[in-house]
């Protein structure tokens, strides 16, 4: 008699859910393959290409045969490279030893999560936050602890917002500054205070630093810079927004040996190395010419004017302006409760089928009135795109 073969599915996968931008991207992909004229403003992805200088790093490293296996948490040359990179930045002193490569800085947060927080560990995360941080803290077993900022005051997060949630239990606070979803940027300041708010307790400050190249006020800056820094705070960044390389795949964490340790066994049993040409390319993004940088940035400050001044041109939508990245995070609450939407999700999936454009929708974010747009494309597509909402939330009135 055959065996029943036994399908149910891990019960920890259930502590989390799809990506809402992946689904976002897969949805519009469903469509453009049907046809379908899509703007698609779901994307976190510079339009940009790669630089070709990087391009041809890649291209030697394959003549050069560098395609085989490196040390699972990344070449010795690219953690050096980071170090370098970081310290010339950011006026920080990092060590190859508290460096660890991995692939894209999803990776880097992830590996992070499940070294550190134990069952029951609290995760304080500001809201709007990343749809990826809830589920990597719910993964490890950890319980999300989230702060709410003010729509009004451009959803800037301060310390007194944060010491009311401190408990014993908790074990990190997560920021994103420059924020995905809103753009908004945390006051230099504030970032200090809470610096200084986990410090003194022992908590893990973990700064996600995806798009602090991306500031459209003042300079580019890292909590890890200030003295004692390393022994509480943890770095993830990546190149993929900085210099346009997303499917390139790498990103890197700057911890305290220990954690890199801890962060490493892990990888070595899930992705071992990173792609080994990637990090070749990685290198000399690192070391290479800057200019591109800059150049991005111009062209996104462009692009955000044009999307803030369209937005707030539509009836009955608000939108506060980014002070970095390259998303806007209007608030369409006005097209709620009208021709049976009752949500974000109802109104991104509605925008997608009837206007064929492609947004994400604010739950995802931990907010339920607003939807996030990347504009990072183009302002011809930014045109069109901006033009169908502003037609399908009037004809919604």
């Amino acid at each position: 008699m055959a065996l029943e073969l036994k399908t149910e599915i891990a019960d920890r996968i259930a502590l989390i859910s799809v990506s809402s931008t992946m689904k976002v991207a897969a949805d519009a992909e469903k469509l453009r393959a049907q046809g379908v004229d899509v703007v698609d403003f779901g994307a976190g992805e510079p339009d940009f290409p790669t630089p070709d200088n990087i391009k041809q790093a890649a291209v030697r490293a394959i003549e050069q045969n560098f395609t085989k296996y490196t040390g699972a948490g990344g070449t010795a040359e690219l953690k050096q490279a980071v170090c370098e990179r970081h310290a010339k930045d950011f006026g920080t002193g990092y060590t190859p030893a508290e460096c660890i490569i991995s692939v894209g800085g999803k990776h880097v947060i992830f590996n992070l999560t499940q070294a550190l927080i134990n069952p029951g560990d609290e995760v304080i995360i500001p809201v709007p936050y990343w749809v990826t941080y809830k589920d990597v803290v719910n993964y490890a077993g950890g319980k999300c602890v989230f702060v709410q900022t003010d729509e009004e005051n451009g959803f800037a997060l301060t310390a007194a917002m944060i010491e009311p949630h401190l408990t014993a239990r908790t074990k990190m606070i997560l920021i994103n500054s420059p924020s995905n979803p809103s753009g908004a940027v945390l006051d230099r300041q504030e970032f200090e205070k809470i610096y200084h708010l986990t410090s003194k307790r022992g908590i893990y400050l973990l700064t996600d630093e995806c798009y602090c190249h991306f500031l459209y006020e003042g300079s580019p800056y890292s909590i890890a810079s200030l003295p004692g820094a390393k022994e509480t705070v943890l770095v993830a960044g990546t190149v993929s927004k900085t210099y346009s390389m997303t499917g390139w795949r790498i990103g890197f964490g700057l911890v305290p040996q220990a954690v890199a340790g801890a962060m490493l066994k892990l990888q070595s049993h899930s992705t071992s190395n990173p792609t080994s040409i990637s990090q070749k390319a990685a290198v000399e993004a690192l070391r290479g010419p800057q200019d591109s940088v800059p150049a991005m940035l111009a062209e996104y400050r462009k692009r955000r004017d044009f999307v803030i001044r369209r937005l707030r041109e539509i009836p009955g939508v608000k939108c506060a302006e980014p002070k970095g990245a390259f998303y806007a995070y209007p608030n369409v609450g006005t097209a709620l409760g009208k021709k049976g939407i009752l949500n974000t999700l109802q109104f991104s999936e509605k925008l997608l089928a009837e206007a064929h454009v492609a947004v994400v929708p604010g739950e995802a974010f931990g907010t339920h009135q607003h939807v996030r747009i990347s504009y990072a494309t183009s302002m011809q597509e930014l045109e069109r795109g901006l033009d169908r909402i502003h037609q399908f939330i009037e004809a919604l009135a």
